[in-house]
């Protein structure tokens, strides 16, 4: 089975408008699937299995939920994925040991020439054919993956929860990064906004051009 070209959007924190960016992308990518990552935790939420909100969905290996009819639900991710015109929805809930299985589950699942992934600790066991790092134009409470991942991105998407132009983003975001206590190396990613979302296509194409990958572009 032939590998699909992979573009993984992945956040510097919670809430940093990944799901968001990556219904922008199906939009504009007719005929891909969208893979969601949601990794559970046991102990994390309260310390109590109810305290997490996939931990009842939890085994002793990867669920897999693929189909509209499995995993649809308006207002949810997977349910904006749908909404956004992907061709199929995969949804993997996993525990700590068990994401690398369940990646692999859900390629081997998928049909079509390209898919988006949304997460982060999948890039420990594949290599994307382009990556994006979101993070708010502001504060981020930073993951600790994060670093790990923003070293494989291939680009920053800074989003916005008000209408703040391009500069001003990137502004925000700098003034935040320069306080850390702990280096973020992103002086050489380039970085969009949605007001660059055109533009990311256009990279995210060009890159794919460079090893002859097949690509098609709703604008």
């Amino acid at each position: 089975m032939t590998t699909p070209i992979i573009v993984a959007v992945s956040g510097l924190s919670s809430n940093t408008g990944k799901t968001t960016l990556v219904c922008e992308l199906i939009r504009r990518l007719p005929g891909w699937e969208a893979i969601k990552l949601t990794r559970g935790h046991y102990r994390s939420c309260g310390k109590d299995p109810s305290g997490c909100c996939v931990s009842d969905l939890l085994s002793d290996g990867p669920l897999i939920r693929s189909g509209r009819e499995t995993n649809y639900e308006r207002g949810k991710d997977t349910g904006r994925f749908w909404d956004a015109g992907a061709a199929n929805v995969h949804w993997v809930i996993v525990g700590e040991e068990q994401v690398e299985a369940g990646i692999a589950g859900a390629l081997s699942r998928v049909k079509s020439a390209g898919v988006i992934i949304e997460g982060n600790s999948f890039l420990d066991y594949l290599e994307a054919n382009f990556a994006i790092m979101c993070a708010r134009a502001g504060e981020n409470k930073m993951k600790t993956s994060a670093r790990r991942t923003m070293t494989k991105a291939d680009a920053l998407y800074l989003s916005t929860i008000d209408d703040s132009d391009r500069a001003s983003a990137i502004e925000l975001f700098e003034k935040w990064r320069k306080d850390l206590t702990v280096e973020l190396d992103t002086d050489d990613v380039p970085v969009f906004t949605r007001h660059d979302i055109p533009n990311l296509i256009d990279s995210i194409y060009e890159t794919l051009s460079i090893f002859s990958v097949p690509f098609v572009v709703n604008v």
